[in-house]
């Protein structure tokens, strides 16, 4: 048995949907904006895309009860 992570199925599925929304603004700023402020937008979808490795790691990990059998 595998432990949950510690975002909710709806907040996962709201952190995929910001991370693929910072992703595909970042480039498309860059292109239209001359200074460098697109770079707020690919630190974004890091820190967005960290969160969900690390749920996705503490969802892989078996439970607590699973390693007592």
């Amino acid at each position: 048995m595998r432990s949950a992570g510690f975002l909710t199925d709806r907040q996962r599925r709201l952190a995929w949907m910001g991370f693929l929304l910072a992703a595909f603004q970042a480039p498309l700023a860059a292109n239209l904006i001359d200074d460098a402020s697109w770079l707020f937008a690919v630190v974004v979808a890091m820190v967005v895309a960290t969160v969900i490795l690390a749920d996705d790691a503490q969802r892989r990990r078996p439970t607590a009860q699973a390693e007592a059998e």
